[in-house]
């Protein structure tokens, strides 16, 4: 793969940990549940760190970083919608970072997707404890 589109797939992946950090930030605050919202809060910091770790992928290999975001879903006001919201975030990144970490042949990026692949995977664990928690 050429290094034109390992910089683009880690802009979107960066963008994507953007958006992520922006929406629990958001959902932190307003959550009606000390625990949800510790959680959610502790998550959209690891966002802020896969960040850094992606910015420094893409100027390493000669990229800048895209800021640039789409108009945000927070999946809604309850706890329920924000934690549906948090955990379909964190399956569309563990899909797309599965499917990078079999395309991209450069080494360390993969070490650093891994990496991000599985805190992203605790993550949507977190969240859907707290979703089931609420179902009972």
């Amino acid at each position: 793969m050429e290094v034109e589109e390992i910089i683009r797939l880690l802009n979107e992946d960066f963008v994507g940990e953007i958006e992520a950090t922006l929406i629990y930030v958001r959902n932190a605050f307003i959550m009606d549940q000390c625990d949800s919202s510790r959680v959610t809060e502790d998550i959209a910091i690891d966002e802020m760190r896969h960040m850094n770790w992606l910015a420094d992928l893409i100027v390493k290999r000669g990229g800048k970083p895209t800021m640039g975001h789409k108009e945000l879903d927070f999946g809604g006001d309850d706890l329920r919608s924000q934690l549906e919201k948090q955990i379909a975030l964190e399956t569309e990144g563990i899909e797309k970072y599965k499917q990078q970490i079999d395309a991209i042949d450069d080494a360390e990026v993969v070490g650093v997707l891994k990496h991000i692949l599985d805190e992203e995977k605790r993550h949507r664990k977190e969240f859907r404890m707290r979703l089931e928690r609420i179902n009972e």
